[in-house]
């Protein structure tokens, strides 16, 4: 018999009662879900923290005396997995999206709230919540810089061809964590057909079926085996073994047709890179 996910501790941290008042009433419709404290203030929400464990924190970004983004920094690596609450600031929006965490914006609606939560929710599941954490911290550090508007350099393997190597002590990823429904699926990366960039989500496609998960598209990059993925623009990743044609078009732009007649475009960057391993798929190999 599969046994039921734990019971989900949830903290909610908000200065506006109404505000706090309409997650409790979004997480009653929540499966497995204990929200085990509400507070006002950010000081308190350290507290609070650090005495009931929450897995995961509603956490207002604004709040007098001491901010949502103040929260985090004092508590560092302690930090469970977070979902930000802003009226829209800026510059908050921007962390987020660099260290791929999920934010809501009010107003909200209930599908956005679900979504959100979601996410929270494998976070906690797949123990990532600390590493998703820290990549936070780094940016309130300054240590990750915002994207440019050209296309993302992967760091660079000994031998110089450019294909990334897997973070330090890590493997490279076989199966991706999907939510629908509530559910958590694992899905296997020889499946993808390719990943496509959707704003602070990636979308992988498989066949007719899309799933939308939130991780940028360089950390995809970073984690997939470069003998069977490429990064053919900033938009987009493919699986090698999925292209069928490559396409000269007008003005010296490039396309790859994929087997199942799906167009790609090629950045001019990454052209020759492609040229070369689609003429010799096992060049990267490891």
């Amino acid at each position: 018999m599969t046994s039921l996910a734990p019971t989900l501790r949830v903290l909610i941290v908000d200065d506006e009662p109404l505000a706090r008042q309409r997650i409790e009433d979004l997480l009653a419709h929540e499966e497995r879900v204990a929200i085990v404290g509400q507070v006002d203030s950010g000081r308190a929400a350290v507290d609070a923290i650090r005495q009931l464990r929450p897995d995961v924190v509603f956490l207002d970004v604004q709040m007098p005396g001491m901010s949502g983004l103040d929260v985090v920094r004092a508590m560092g690596s302690e930090m469970p997995a977070t979902i930000f609450v802003t009226a829209f600031d800026q510059h908050a929006l921007q962390a987020f999206d660099l260290a791929a965490l999920d934010y809501l914006v009010k107003p909200f609606d209930d599908e956005r709230f679900e979504q959100a939560f979601g996410r929270a929710r494998t976070l906690v599941e797949l123990h990532e919540a600390r590493r998703v954490n820290e990549r936070l911290l780094d940016v309130l550090r300054g240590v990750v810089s915002a994207p440019t508007a050209g296309p993302v350099a992967p760091p660079a393997s000994p031998d110089g061809n450019g294909a990334p190597e897997p973070p330090p002590g890590a493997q490279w990823l076989e199966r991706i964590a999907v939510e629908s429904r509530g559910k958590v699926k694992y899905l296997p990366v020889a499946d993808i057909d390719f990943i496509a960039s959707s704003g602070p989500y990636a979308e992988l496609v498989v066949g007719q079926r899309r799933h939308l998960i939130r991780e940028p598209m360089h950390d995809l990059e970073a984690r997939l085996d470069p003998s069977r993925f490429m990064r053919i623009h900033r938009s987009a990743i493919v699986q090698l073994d999925r292209i069928d044609t490559l396409i000269k078009g007008p003005g010296g732009d490039y396309e790859v047709q994929l087997k199942d007649g799906t167009r790609l475009r090629v950045s001019r960057a990454r052209r020759d890179e492609l040229e070369a391993r689609l003429a010799n798929p096992k060049s990267v190999a490891r």
